[in-house]
């Protein structure tokens, strides 16, 4: 079977499943239920993208984006003044690997700190998960990697999806929303999920403008990116309400360090 048959295969499964999900979670925590729609929405995207770039229907959108970030006269050149492709390098730094494992050890160690000792094993689940599914969606696909316009950027993997794309929505968008699962008052946590989210999307479009990504491979980054954060989640989520993992409240020792002080 080719590859855009076990996709469409997949994709009539996944239907089912949904339908069987959804059913046993209405009634239950609505919050829960939206954010699972979400979800499907999400993989169902990133399936319906993956079977349209596999018979490279989207060859001439993706060409035409990159190529208008170039000047007409040479394509070597990124359109806008020069610290525009150095601030494009620097928000492409971080979505690199190195960046975000600093970030998930400093998120480590603020919920060690404040003794949510298992969510820091929900993190490194989800955040080795997300890099091994990135690994395996590029190999699985293997697209090559853009050739419209010289790179502004070493590249040394295949194009879909993106992985800067794909992990920095992992990694930061699965480090906002437990840390949010772990903070009481709301407008921090509204806050540090729209830092997550703004990085997310700055992280992409610097991929696109350095010219080793097309449009869509980015896009395929996010919604891949997006589900596993929204998986983590929602596994977070189910997990605190059985009290297998630490929830928003303050523990006994942290409880106890902020009252001596």
């Amino acid at each position: 079977m080719s590859e855009t048959g076990w996709l469409k295969l997949f994709s009539r499964r996944l239907l089912k499943w949904i339908e069987f999900a959804v059913n046993w979670l209405k009634g239950r925590e609505p919050l829960l239920l939206v954010f699972f729609l979400i979800l499907a929405g999400a993989t169902w995207a990133f399936i319906e993208l993956t079977d349209e770039v596999l018979e490279q229907e989207t060859q001439a959108f993706d060409k035409w984006v990159i190529r208008s970030m170039r000047r007409a006269n040479d394509p070597s050149i990124p359109i806008g003044p020069p610290w525009v492709q150095e601030m494009g390098r620097d928000l492409t730094a971080l979505g690199g690997v190195a960046t975000l494992v600093f970030f998930t050890t400093v998120v480590a160690g603020y919920l060690w700190i404040e003794g949510k000792k298992r969510v820091i094993l929900l993190l490194l689940f989800a955040s080795l998960g997300g890099l091994l599914l990135s690994s395996a969606l590029k190999h699985f696909i293997s697209r090559p990697r853009p050739d419209v316009v010289p790179h502004l950027s070493y590249v040394y993997t295949s194009s879909f999806p993106s992985g800067h794309s794909m992990l920095s929505a992992v990694i930061y968008l699965t480090l906002g929303a437990l840390l949010a699962s772990v903070i009481q008052r709301t407008r921090v946590k509204i806050y540090v999920l729209c830092v997550a989210l703004l990085l997310t999307v700055l992280i992409g479009l610097s991929r696109i403008y350095l010219g080793v990504h097309y449009p869509t491979d980015v896009i395929a980054g996010w919604t891949a990116g997006l589900a596993w954060a929204l998986f983590c989640w929602i596994l977070a989520r189910w997990l605190q309400q059985r009290h297998r993992i630490e929830d928003a409240s303050p523990t006994s020792e942290s409880a106890a360090a902020d009252s001596e002080v």
